[in-house]
């Protein structure tokens, strides 16, 4: 590894840990700028999942449906939200899959622990990002969240992951 490659290594590091941050600390608009204007924020049901066209997803949101998700989200009156659901991200593993002039792909691996009303819950599993150059850092044009079990039964998942 060179030191371009090393400095490359922390810039994607950092961004995916800034993007963690956003997501512990509800900054919803802040986390949807850093998606590409056709960003996919996709978390499939089943293992080994294709493609998000074909088959049902836990999520599958585009811009629009993310921006609605957050808006519910921040909703005074959300029952869902009372109290505010609090979260934390733990990121590991993050390691660049392949790059081009136009951005790469990162795979890490990630747990999230939820707490809502009295329940904690444990969320895991990997991520694969492809990210895109822009201007001085990178976008997001797809996030896809494989959960380890993602086939399980879950009650409502309210937050982003």
């Amino acid at each position: 590894m060179n030191f371009t490659d090393w400095q490359e290594q922390q810039h994607i590091t950092q961004f995916l840990h800034h993007e963690a941050r956003l997501l512990d600390e509800h900054r919803w608009d802040e986390w949807q700028k850093l998606f590409t204007p056709d960003g996919l924020y996709w978390v499939p049901l089943v293992h080994g999942q294709a493609d998000h066209l074909n088959h049902a997803s836990l999520f599958c949101e585009d811009a629009l449906l993310r921006s609605m998700r957050a808006r519910r989200l921040d909703q005074a009156r959300a029952y869902s939200q009372q109290p505010v659901t609090r979260t934390v991200h733990v990121l590991g593993n993050i390691g660049l899959e392949s790059r081009d002039e136009a951005g790469c792909v990162v795979r890490s691996t990630f747990m999230l622990l939820e707490w809502r009303k009295t329940e904690q819950r444990v969320f895991g599993g990997s991520v694969l990002h492809t990210l895109r150059k822009h201007e001085e850092g990178f976008l997001m044009q797809t996030k896809r969240i494989d959960l380890v079990n993602c086939d399980a039964p879950h009650e409502a998942l309210q937050v982003f992951m």
